[in-house]
């Protein structure tokens, strides 16, 4: 799929395509809700559940349903039309998301912040290969990573490994770059 820039207009959500098309999304744009619904269910699992949780009512009508689920994460998490630079759609041509954060008169007191609206990352690393990464991502070697955690230097190898075939990258560069395309480690000092 292109790459996609999410709006809202006269009330509407919107979507431009790397192409230069502009339409309004509904549920009759059933392919694109599928492959959003997707990535948000496997990358935000947590908010996929509270997206469930408040639109059940209308998961009778399972088109409608869906529809409502992405168009609520895309209000919440890219809206801002951002005509000036095509590299930063708000889904790259790789499925990727690039947040905004958008104005909401809630910011502060919706319950749904952070869930929703910014959403915790599911990178599908195990607890102790975060651990790793993060050691490596702080700038240490994997020997000294090894030291800290209590570790075989060939455990942490190990790890290292999987991280990479996991995220299909090569090299540490890629996986701090990951790691800060979705704030991963954002709680470091």
């Amino acid at each position: 799929m292109e790459g996609l820039e999410f709006y809202v207009f006269e009330d509407e959500l919107w979507c431009k395509t790397t192409s230069g098309k502009n339409f309004i999304v509904d549920e009759t744009k059933t392919e694109l809700v599928k492959y959003m619904l997707e990535k948000i269910r496997n990358r935000h699992p947590e908010a996929y559940s509270a997206l469930e949780a408040i639109y059940q009512s209308s998961s009778p009508n399972q088109q409608y349903y869906q529809y409502l689920l992405m168009r609520r994460f895309c209000k919440c998490n890219f809206c801002s039309l951002d005509a000036t630079v095509y590299d930063v759609e708000d889904v790259d041509a790789d499925g990727k998301f690039n947040f905004e954060k958008v104005e909401c008169p809630m910011r502060g007191e919706c319950p749904y912040e952070g869930v929703i609206c910014m959403p915790k990352f599911n990178s599908n690393l195990s607890a102790a290969e975060l651990r790793v990464m993060e050691q490596l991502y702080r700038g240490k070697s994997e020997q000294e990573a090894a030291k800290e955690l209590f570790l075989s230097p060939n455990t942490v190898h190990q790890h290292v490994k999987s991280v990479y075939v996991k995220l299909g990258i090569h090299r540490l560069a890629d996986f701090v770059q990951y790691a800060n395309k979705n704030n991963l480690f954002n709680k470091l000092k």
